[in-house]
């Protein structure tokens, strides 16, 4: 296969993963990047001998040799360079949160064309572990689904040196907090799992913001939640219960779970050494009884890599990438829908 052509916008920590990741791969050549602190740019470029540094993306987008793009900064900036890249013919691999609203996720596919948009709210699903699940749920192993849950709570800490970077609890520059943070990847690994088969009909949550004996230990102007809670009925009978959050007087506890009729597994989506995926059946002759369906180890840096070549298989090949702008507009029509419950205090329908 024909090594992809790929620019990078956006330097900054996650663009260099990015850049690692595509310069470690055989699929991918990394020819440009850019950002609009020409320092972060040459920094990435020397690290890994990339010969064209631009001072912005448009710049970058002009480029007749780049066929792809990778956007690694805010969400406030990703749709218009998005619908910039997919104008000018250029394949579109897009950070998470793909974009702040429904709204922007469908410009996006509105000006997609023939172009391969992909977004990387997948990452998780390039585990082992994950495809193992997504091949037992799918084949109806659980029987009838009913529940599909994730509870993610990360305790206080002491104060940081330094705050975390202002996009991340800004609702102007990332559409939100914790749950565009994680938020889209838990929702895009539990539907993912599921076949991207649930029909979210309503959604009901509460959120609440950084406790104000931890206010100073986010960044100036902070207005993102850092703990939401919600449920979403789905058609069929199933549910979706949702929660996560920081900075938390709580316990810390990192769990997703997936409930069918006859069965259900204990789930953990993200990395880890020494990982297991349980299994509970239940029969009339012996109750509940356990096993592992899977267990081993794998690392964030074997899905950074992987996030970029299926991105750039999805192109040479014709074939759809793991998550597409269509499975992203679910995820965020999902979102918009626990913001709104959260600011109104009613169920909102999930439209």
């Amino acid at each position: 296969m024909t090594p992809l052509q790929l620019g990078i916008i956006g330097c900054g920590t996650i663009g260099s993963v990015h850049a690692q990741a595509a310069a470690a791969s055989e699929q991918i050549e990394l020819a440009a990047v850019a950002d609009v602190d020409r320092g972060s740019a040459e920094k990435a470029a020397a690290a890994h001998r990339v010969e064209k540094v631009y001072n912005s993306g448009a710049e970058l987008l002009a480029d007749p040799q780049i066929e792809a793009v990778v956007l690694a900064l805010p969400a406030l900036f990703r749709v218009e360079l998005g619908l910039q890249a997919l104008r000018a013919g250029k394949h579109l691999l897009t950070e998470k949160p793909v974009a702040r609203s429904a709204g922007e996720v469908r410009q996006l596919i509105s000006a997609q064309g023939d172009r391969v948009a992909a977004c990387c709210s997948s990452r998780f699903h390039f585990l082992e572990s994950t495809r193992a699940v997504t091949d037992y749920i799918v084949q109806g192993r659980l029987g009838a689904l009913r529940l599909l849950r994730c509870r993610a709570i990360f305790p206080a800490t002491p104060a940081p040196e330094t705050p975390p970077p202002a996009w991340r609890l800004s609702r102007e520059l990332n559409g939100g907090g914790i749950l565009v943070n994680w938020g889209c990847y838990d929702l895009d690994y539990l539907l993912g799992i599921s076949g991207w088969r649930l029909r979210p009909q309503t959604a009901l949550a509460q959120s609440w913001r950084v406790p104000v004996t931890f206010a100073d230990t986010v960044a100036p102007a902070s207005d993102g939640e850092t703990h939401i809670a919600g449920l979403v009925r789905c058609a069929d009978g199933i549910a979706l219960t949702y929660e996560r959050g920081e900075y938390a007087a709580a316990q810390a506890e990192t769990s997703w779970e997936v409930i069918g009729e006859t069965g259900s597994l204990r789930l953990q989506m993200t990395p880890a050494q020494a990982k297991e995926i349980l299994h509970f059946e239940a029969s009339r002759a012996e109750g509940t009884v356990s096993r592992t369906l899977w267990a081993g180890s794998d690392s964030y840096r074997d899905i950074h890599r992987a996030l970029l070549e299926d991105f750039a298989t999805a192109i040479r090949t014709g074939r759809p990438p793991k998550t597409t702008l269509t499975q992203a507009l679910l995820v965020q029509q999902i979102t918009d829908a626990l913001y709104r419950s959260a600011e109104t205090g009613e169920a909102v329908e999930v439209k």
